[in-house]
């Protein structure tokens, strides 16, 4: 068997030898909240881990009470939310008060049964709990603990709190968003902690192979600023060179570098964004049928075509409106395989075929919230399917199961542990005991 598989407590060495698959007897315990930290233990738990989720009392992870929640009578009250439900489905939930001695003390006795910690608290926060890399393996010396946060847990920035749109400030990306002649824009979702948590999953993953392979374990930092710098695929050596001789700045629709390259308005409200690189040159101009743009001076290099890029949007544009809708005109340019896709609004792309044939939309029925939507994983594996058949835990849901199955508590003792207040669950679970 292979060095580090923590086998849980009913699970014999023949089983998993025969039939693990993926992260299946891994374990994980789980400190952290909202995006970052979540997405990263959800993959884990996608891949097979058994994932720990370490919830505070009294109210858990703080994306519970945010997105929808169920209409039901019988469900009023519940911790149960549909933001919840993305990041961190798949998971256990374990809901202590982590002011109490007894909790903590539960927390140690995990940690000696688990392969990695997860955490995204600001740095320091750990250690006051108790539970710093240097604390942690001391209880179990081949733990594999990842922290994230804004900016790291090291440098001058290290000491501030932040969130997603505070490390893509930071990184040089945020003042690359917008109009030239505008503020900066903000984008719309959180790719920086959602990247964060996929680069914090794939760095675990790998320091899983090198503890296999030395019986190592080891602390990893991640932050949104270092995913978010990482981001640049083109400007910082530039900028390295030519120092503030050249600055990168702001360019709205159209690409900075590159033309025709950008966002071009179809009809109404509708647009449609082309990425022609310059070899691709020639196959716009028969998609377009305007061989003379060829010889137009404007035009004739990729310099000329960058330099007069909005021209060039000027006529694309007066072009695309001439088609009967925004599909035939993706058919035109489809056809001369110029790369090209509608922009679709969110309601759009759910709807799309292509992303529920291949469940990047993935369809799950809740038996709280019922049917609803959420991302399909962002990799596709021959040996692992992407998973409908999901469980989201209601608040401590798995108090029950962890103290018992984990760590081998009985029912008396459990239950003193509510009686303390140390424990704490969902009120429709109370409702229900």
């Amino acid at each position: 068997m292979l060095i580090g598989i923590a086998l849980g407590a009913e699970e014999s060495e023949e089983t998993m030898t025969t039939t693990a698959r993926m992260l299946e007897g891994y374990r994980v315990l789980d400190f952290s909240q909202y995006v970052a930290g979540p997405v990263c233990t959800r993959i884990l738990a996608e891949m097979g881990a058994e994932v720990i989720k370490i919830e505070m009392a009294p109210h858990g992870d703080r994306v519970r009470t945010a997105g929808l929640k169920s209409r039901k009578p019988e469900h009023a009250g519940s911790s149960h939310s549909t933001y919840y439900l993305q990041h961190d489905h798949s998971k256990l939930s374990l809901a202590l008060d982590m002011k109490k001695h007894e909790a903590k003390e539960l927390v140690k006795a995990l940690i000696s049964k688990v392969d990695v910690i997860v955490e995204n608290f600001a740095p320091g926060v750990m250690k006051r709990m108790g539970f710093s890399y240097e604390q942690v393996k001391k209880i179990n010396p081949k733990i594999i603990m990842a922290s994230v946060s804004m900016a790291g847990q090291t440098g001058p920035l290290s000491h501030k709190p932040g969130y997603d749109y505070i490390g893509q400030a930071y990184a040089g990306i945020t003042d690359g968003i917008g109009d030239p002649d505008r503020p900066p824009a903000v984008a719309t979702m959180a790719i920086g902690d959602v990247s964060t948590g996929v680069a914090t999953a794939m760095a675990i993953g790998f320091a899983l192979i090198h503890r296999e392979r030395t019986g190592e374990g080891q602390h990893l930092d991640a932050s949104l600023l270092d995913t978010y710098f990482h981001m640049h695929e083109l400007n910082v050596p530039i900028v390295a060179l030519r120092g503030n001789a050249y600055k990168p700045t702001r360019n709205g629709a159209l690409h900075p570098t590159g033309a025709p390259v950008g966002v071009y308005h179809y009809r109404g409200d509708q647009y449609v964004f082309v990425n022609v690189v310059p070899h691709q040159w020639p196959q716009l101009l028969r998609a377009m049928e305007m061989p003379e743009l060829a010889t137009d001076p404007r035009f004739k290099t990729e310099r000329d075509r960058n330099t007069n890029k909005v021209a060039l949007k000027g006529i694309i544009e007066a072009w695309l409106a001439k088609f009967p809708t925004r599909d035939d005109a993706i058919a035109a340019l489809d056809k001369e395989r110029v790369p090209c896709a509608p922009v679709l609004t969110l309601n759009e792309a759910i709807a799309h075929p292509h992303h529920n044939a291949r469940k990047t939309v993935r369809w799950i029925d809740d038996p709280i919230i019922g049917r609803v939507a959420i991302p399909g994983m962002p990799v596709k594996f021959s040996a692992w399917p992407d998973k409908t058949d999901l469980r989201s835990a209601r608040l401590g849901e798995d108090n029950e199961k962890v103290l018992g199955g984990i760590l081998g508590l009985s029912g008396e003792q459990i239950a003193h542990l509510y009686a303390d207040n140390v424990l704490v669950r969902d009120k429709t679970l109370e409702e229900s005991a």
